[in-house]
């Protein structure tokens, strides 16, 4: 099941069904059903997005996340629990949760690879967060396998070092040493691609 396949316009009996019948046919596993479902509660779900993380970007991400969610688990729901729009609208309080918890990672993966002023101000004026997630996951993929691995748990995954050495199986001055090295690499590169943006806006400034 595709977001794309979610959002074909469903016909008109499929439209007139209530909620409960609705939960029914999804339950089931009617695509029809999911199609209303996306077409009924979506505007909802983009605005809760949009409100919460202050980007349409993000917001598309987390409603095509969330009716993904919806039929993924939707053997899950049980109406004597609640309406279908209130498990619709917990599921979307979670990939909000999700999102604003990814935003945070990434700012500290930024900010404990450059600590310089300039780079933090940088990272906290851009407007795109889609970028900051792309950027970092581009020089992380250029560093060795196992700083890789460090940093990704360290970030993505919120462990402890102490926690990547039972993870792994190294020793923990080897976490330790990983590590370092990672966001040393880390840092200089991200320092390096400011510095070179700021050359094409001088030169850009010079030619206009």
């Amino acid at each position: 099941m595709s977001p794309q396949s979610s959002a074909v316009r469903p016909g008109p009996a499929a439209e007139s069904l209530t909620d409960e019948e609705l939960a029914r046919g999804l339950v089931a596993g009617d695509e029809d059903c999911l199609a209303v479902v996306y077409h009924r509660w979506s505007a909802m779900v983009h605005g809760m997005a949009r409100r919460s993380l202050g980007d349409a970007k993000e917001a598309e991400d987390v409603t095509q996340q969330v009716f993904l969610g919806v039929w993924r688990g939707r053997r899950g729901f049980r109406p004597e629990r609640g309406a279908i729009g209130g498990w619709i609208v917990g599921i979307t309080r979670r990939r909000i949760a999700d999102a604003l918890s990814d935003r945070t990672r990434r700012l500290h993966l930024l900010a404990a690879a450059g600590s310089s002023l300039a780079l933090a101000d940088r990272v906290a004026r851009k407007s795109e967060p889609v970028l900051d997630r792309v950027l970092v996951l581009h020089e992380l993929a250029r560093l060795p396998a196992p700083q890789q691995r460090v940093l990704r748990l360290m970030y993505y995954e919120d462990l402890t070092q102490t926690q990547i050495a039972r993870r792994t199986g190294w020793p923990l001055g080897t976490v330790k040493s990983h590590a370092r090295r990672g966001l040393h690499q880390l840092r200089r590169r991200l320092q390096d691609d400011d510095q070179a943006d700021g050359r094409a806006d001088e030169q850009a400034d010079h030619y206009t």
